[in-house]
């Protein structure tokens, strides 16, 4: 078949339809407390050598609510919070500034799940975020100093030159973590467990903070 005779990629997109028939979750069998099933599906997720099982979709928005979205690599949970790491800079952490709030998706395509999570952005403590970057490699220490996040760039090689200054200058593996450079923390409002379902009757489950810091939950319709 020629490319002339081909579908559109319209078309194509039209008629792609799969049918989800792996799992189901039910109010009576999940835990009051969000996190534990979080935990659950997470490390499901990784035995399941699904590629980059931590692999976090982040939106934000700006102060006149005009949003972005990006995926970042999630770090560390608990139950006070996603913590994800980045420079301070970038257009997400400009963002998060002038308007601390986030709305976050993990999504797990082979297990046909997803978690969102909505809620308030803090910086991690210089404690955790120095913590972590000294576990990194070295190369990612040096790439994370080197690169100004979201910024423009005349061309590749000015990265480049500028990694390998910085490697010269730290021969001995002790980059100090650069000052706008470290931890964020999504602390979650809301946390949504979706299961792909037969016949697009997915189920959701929603997980909402009451006034007095306990955790409600609901079904949503799919």
């Amino acid at each position: 078949m020629t490319r002339q005779n081909q579908p559109s990629p319209s078309a194509l997109l039209a008629r792609m339809r799969r049918e989800y028939t792996q799992h189901g979750i039910l109010e009576s069998d999940v835990p009051t407390n969000p996190w534990d099933l979080f935990s659950k599906w997470l490390f499901e997720a990784i035995d399941s050598h699904i590629l980059e099982p931590n692999a976090l979709i982040v939106a934000t928005a700006t102060a006149d609510a005009q949003p972005s979205v990006r995926t970042v690599l999630l770090k560390n949970f608990d139950e006070n919070g996603l913590v994800f790491f980045t420079n301070y800079h970038s257009r997400k952490g400009r963002e998060i500034e002038t308007n601390p709030r986030a709305s976050a998706l993990l999504l797990w395509k082979e297990l046909e799940r997803q978690i969102r999570i909505d809620g308030i952005v803090q910086k991690t403590t210089p404690a955790e975020s120095d913590l972590y970057f000294h576990s990194r490699p070295f190369d990612a220490r040096i790439g994370a100093a080197a690169s100004p996040q979201s910024q423009t760039i005349p061309n590749r090689e000015t990265l480049e030159n500028s990694f390998r200054q910085l490697h010269d200058q730290y021969p001995q593996n002790d980059i100090p973590r650069p000052a706008n450079w470290g931890g964020y923390r999504i602390i979650p409002s809301a946390i949504e467990f979706w299961q792909g379902r037969p016949n697009r009757l997915h189920d959701r489950l929603l997980y909402t903070r009451t006034p007095s810091s306990e955790w409600g939950l609901r079904r949503l319709a799919p």
